[in-house]
């Protein structure tokens, strides 16, 4: 499984970091995860998913293409800025998770539901994202494209994840 994972470019809380680390630590599978840089929380994704064995993707926006990344990171420069690296990032992922962002999270979560990807949310993160559920607590629009799935526990996201097979939803829209 390529698991994407769509999250804050900044560490905006201790507690943030802790629910990541936690989600990272309960995965019971060894999925490939697929990241967007190696700064903020995505750095802290990166450096637990490598100490567990986990193979780690990035796909790096051009402007941050001289950032050092680990030697065991499979590197992209993708040659695009922040939102077109993303397009790339999501297309590759078989399973979306966002676990707590801003702009650019929700525009990840937004492209997976679009793509048909299987999309999962943490809540409870005291990040923007949080605010998702309200609005939209099955679909973003009529379609009903896929269902958007919230979870407050990050090792209870980890086992859905890891426990359940997934298809992407073929859309023929934009």
């Amino acid at each position: 499984m390529q698991l994407g994972i769509a999250v804050h470019s900044s560490i905006p809380s201790k507690e943030a970091e802790e629910k990541v680390k936690r989600f990272i630590e309960s995965l019971t599978c060894k999925p490939r995860i697929l990241l967007g840089g190696y700064w903020g929380l995505m750095k802290v994704i990166a450096d637990e998913a490598i100490s567990r064995g986990l193979q780690v993707v990035m796909f790096l926006p051009v402007e941050r293409e001289d950032v050092k990344i680990p030697s065991e990171v499979i590197r992209v420069n993708t040659g695009c800025e922040y939102r077109c690296r993303s397009v790339m990032l999501v297309r590759s992922s078989d399973v979306l998770v966002s676990l707590g962002g801003g702009v650019g999270t929700l525009i990840e979560i937004a492209m997976a539901y679009a793509m048909g990807k299987p999309t999962f949310v943490l809540v409870d993160t005291r990040m923007p994202t949080d605010e998702l559920r309200k609005a939209y607590p099955r679909h973003f629009d009529d379609r009903a494209v896929v269902d958007i799935k919230y979870f407050s526990e990050p090792d209870k996201l980890a086992k859905v994840v890891c426990s359940e097979e997934f298809t992407t939803v073929k859309t023929d829209f934009g």
